[in-house]
């Protein structure tokens, strides 16, 4: 199966300023998530970036890079600039590998772009991993996912979903979860159809993406069907915050030695 990775590595971060180049086990944070994206089997690696900074830190160590604009709202619209500039088709798989996740297994990168492979009906395949804390539904921070039996995505929230309404209207305060109720996060790997993407970037932002603050949300709301498969490996959380950084490099230290 063929398909392409594009790792979009932007600069300017609100919590964690040049978060592409902050240093990890002494390499920069984004030659770890390309190196991770190196061991799958993807036919092509490239890293789209916005600064002239990690443009050459990435040649630096050998990774394909290319430059795009820095006005883009969203990674998806940095994506949708790469495909053009490479010159894929309507019917090429992507596969995004965000920037700030440099623990990234290999497996997941595989699995979600044969995911989309094997769904000709879906314009955008990802992944998602049981829930089993109470916390966590309740956490907006943490995106919700569910989807039908076949695998296809109903919806995408921050907010608790399914709402267990027998269970939690009279035992609001219990930390166990209902034991029926499919409890799923979404984890932020994509696979897109690069025609998906030339369209994406004709559409407006969405009443629903415009509430909740998810990208995905504009395609359900024009109509794209994304399926939805249950991660095959853990996937460690990316790099966010500081705590973030510094629990990435005591693992990677670890690794190291």
């Amino acid at each position: 199966m063929s398909y392409t990775v594009i790792i979009p590595a932007r600069f300017a971060s609100s919590r964690l300023p040049g978060k592409p180049l902050l240093d990890i086990a002494g390499k920069p944070m984004i030659q770890h998530v390309w190196e991770r994206a190196s061991e799958s089997d993807a036919d092509r690696v490239v890293i789209a970036t916005e600064d002239q900074r990690v443009f050459d830190a990435c040649q630096s160590f050998g990774a394909d890079v290319v430059m795009t604009l820095a006005s883009h709202e969203s990674g998806t619209d940095r994506l949708q600039e790469v495909v053009a500039k490479l010159g894929l088709i309507d019917e090429d798989i992507v596969v995004n590998v965000q920037g700030d996740e440099p623990l990234i297994p290999r497996e997941a990168i595989a699995q979600v772009a044969n995911n989309l492979a094997l769904n000709p009906q879906a314009g955008i395949s990802t992944l998602g991993e049981r829930i089993t804390e109470k916390s966590t539904v309740f956490n907006p921070n943490a995106v919700k996912a569910v989807c039908d039996r076949a695998g296809f995505a109903l919806y995408f929230s921050r907010a608790p979903m399914p709402w267990c309404r027998d269970e939690w209207a009279v035992q609001s305060d219990v930390d166990t979860l209902p034991v029926l109720a499919p409890f799923m996060r979404h984890v932020g790997i994509y696979a897109y159809r690069v025609g998906f993407l030339h369209q994406f970037v004709s559409w407006p932002m969405g009443v629903l993406e415009r509430a909740e603050k998810l990208e995905q949300l504009r395609a359900m709301e024009n109509g794209v069907r994304i399926h939805i498969e249950k991660a095959c490996v853990d996937i460690p959380g990316g790099v966010d915050t500081e705590v973030d950084l510094q629990a990435v490099r005591a693992i990677l230290a670890g690794n190291s030695e």
